[in-house]
């Protein structure tokens, strides 16, 4: 409180270390060194390093991103408070769970659920660059399942991309999960965006021509990424930075490769209304997953549902 304190005196060093300790958990002002033991880096961001840390009453294994604040602008700390904030709220199975924040003079540290699979660019890699299409629609449904609640809550990732979904592990059954909520912004039913945010290659046309926008970046983006699930490449791609924002501006949607002659309509129709250059016309998060696509995902759940208690 503003102008005022408080003297505290205690019988024992022990009750005063017990009460620092839980007004430095209510007031943030905690160690992460008090909580996990903090190990070897597996990864590097804009903002600093991502490091393999344990907590220290559970033996859990998590994830500590790093942030140098010596490294940002004000905008820059904004945006990562307002990434805090998301994450906070976004209890999602197909989110990456943030667990804990701690803040110092020098930095921000992120203590977020472990994914040991990687980012879904190197799963898709390891795997040639093709998935079958009962998996890849099995990851693009719980994809559309975390924008479906993020935008439940007015929330727009607003950089979906491949690098920006982590996988649980590496095998077959890996659960994917939405990741970097840096760029992630709240906005209102009526509301609209205009920064031009996003990765070329995901960003919607709208996006691009810097007009304002909703949701509705985020389903094209969803788009790319299914695309390139099912062949190994994105829609609009060129090695000319310009020429990329040319095609996805003004080019048209193919599936002339190969490997479009093993998958279904169905899914180039879902591939289509996704990758719809009319914002107004895409498919929203919520109507996404009510495409003929996810017909036996819908069925699954369902049963799932119905079952017995103690049925099989």
């Amino acid at each position: 409180m503003p102008q005022k304190f408080r003297l505290l005196n205690f019988k024992t060093q022990k009750e005063q270390q017990s009460w620092l300790i839980r007004l430095q958990e209510v007031t943030a002002q905690s160690n992460l060194q008090d909580f996990y033991t903090v190990e070897h880096v597996i990864g590097k961001g804009q903002f600093g390093q991502v490091k393999m840390a344990y907590h220290i009453a559970t033996s859990q294994k998590v994830a500590v991103k790093i942030m140098a604040k010596a490294s940002m602008k004000p905008v820059e700390a904004h945006q990562t408070k307002r990434e805090i904030e998301v994450m906070k709220m976004s209890k999602h199975p197909n989110i990456v769970r943030l667990q804990d924040v701690f803040e110092d003079s020098e930095n921000f540290y992120l203590v977020l659920e472990h994914m040991g699979g990687g980012d879904l660019f190197d799963y898709l890699k390891s795997r040639m660059f093709r998935l079958p299409e009962e998996r890849a629609k099995e990851i693009i449904h719980q994809m559309t399942l975390a924008l479906a609640f993020l935008h439940s809550f007015g929330v727009v990732h607003r950089d979906i991309k491949l690098e920006n979904v982590m996988m649980s592990d590496t095998t077959d059954q890996a659960i994917p999960k939405l990741a970097d909520f840096g760029l992630a912004k709240m906005i209102g039913p009526t509301e609209r965006a205009d920064e031009p945010f996003g990765t070329l290659g995901y960003a919607a046309p709208e996006v691009l021509k810097k007009e304002p926008y909703g949701s509705g970046c985020d389903l094209w983006s969803l788009g790319c990424i299914s695309y390139a699930l099912l062949c190994g490449g994105l829609p609009f791609d060129h090695e000319s930075q310009r020429e990329t924002a040319k095609l996805t501006l003004a080019g048209r949607l193919t599936f002339d490769q190969p490997a479009w002659n093993y998958v279904s309509e169905t899914a180039k129709d879902f591939i289509r209304q996704l990758i719809n250059k009319d914002a107004e016309a895409r498919l929203t998060a919520a109507q996404a997953l009510n495409h003929p696509w996810f017909k036996t995902m819908r069925a699954q759940i369902q049963n799932s549902i119905n079952l017995p208690v103690g049925g099989k």
